[in-house]
Parts: C-alpha cells; sequence; structure tokens
C-alpha cells in the first residue's frame, strides 16, 4: 500500500501546493508511488486555485497546479494519512493542536527531512517577490527528495 502524505501551509496557495508538486515530480522521476495532497491550516482560500506566483514557478518546473483548489485541513486527514507535514512551526503547532486523539498521521515539519535544515520552515512568499516563489520551489523539491529517501 502507497504512502500517504498531506502537505500542510497557512492558505493552501502557496507553499503546500508547491510541496505537493515537488513530491509528485520527484515521485514520478524517482519511480517511488505516493498519494500525495495539500491542504491549509485555515480556509481562506477554500476552492480557490494556487496563487498565480505559485503556478508559474510549478510549470516553470515542469510541475503544474493550475488544476489544484485550496482545501483546508479536515479532522479526517488525520486518521486518512501516513504523514502530516508542516511547512513551517507554526503550521505544525496548529496541526499539534487540531490532531484528535485517534489521529494516527505521523507530523513533521518538512526541512526536518533535510539535512542541516532541521527545525527550518520553508519560506512564505506570497508577501515577497516572484524571486521567493523560487527559493520556495528549491526548498520544496530538497524536501521532496529527502523525504523520499527517508520513506523508501
Amino acid at each position: 500500500m502507497a504512502i500517504s502524505v498531506l502537505f500542510v501551509c497557512m492558505g493552501n496557495i502557496c507553499r503546500s501546493p508547491l510541496a505537493e508538486a515537488a513530491l509528485r515530480q520527484q515521485c514520478a522521476l524517482s519511480g517511488h508511488g505516493m498519494i500525495v495532497d495539500s491542504a491549509g491550516t485555515h480556509d481562506w482560500h477554500t476552492g480557490q486555485p494556487p496563487d498565480d506566483r505559485a503556478q508559474k514557478v510549478a510549470a516553470k518546473n515542469g510541475a503544474p497546479i493550475d488544476h489544484l483548489r485550496a482545501r483546508p485541513v479536515r479532522t479526517a486527514d488525520f486518521r486518512n494519512f501516513d504523514h502530516i507535514i508542516a511547512l513551517d512551526g507554526d503550521n505544525l503547532n496548529h496541526l499539534e493542536i487540531m490532531q484528535p486523539a485517534d489521529g494516527a498521521a505521523v507530523l513533521s515539519l518538512f526541512l526536518d527531512y533535510v539535512k542541516g535544515r532541521e527545525g527550518e520552515g520553508v519560506i512564505d512568499p506570497y508577501y515577497l517577490d516572484d524571486d521567493a516563489f523560487d527559493t520556495t520551489w528549491t526548498d520544496a523539491v530538497a524536501g521532496a527528495k529527502a523525504l523520499i529517501d527517508k520513506l523508501s
């Protein structure tokens, strides 16, 4: 049975969709099969596509995300996913509070899988310039590769 991973940021329009795309892409390149999704700790953008700048960087890197739609984390996610991975410490704290007693998902921080980056969060590019989205993509790819190595 395939390992399932849910990436979580605040609004599910920048970092978590990029992490989802990066892991899907790295799984395809490495031949690993995983179930991958993304969500947000807040429901501000429910039903909306990812930020245009996130879509642009993902498409530029061969991993389009225009088909994705933002959704909030649901209680069932803690039972349905093996791993729920936060993109920063604040969202990890939210997830720890949200996790129900019967939630079996392993909660972690994305860059904890990258040697030397433990405890770091992926920058939120939303209020930054377009270059920040490239940085977020680079971090997402590094995290995806390290996650595959760890879970394989």
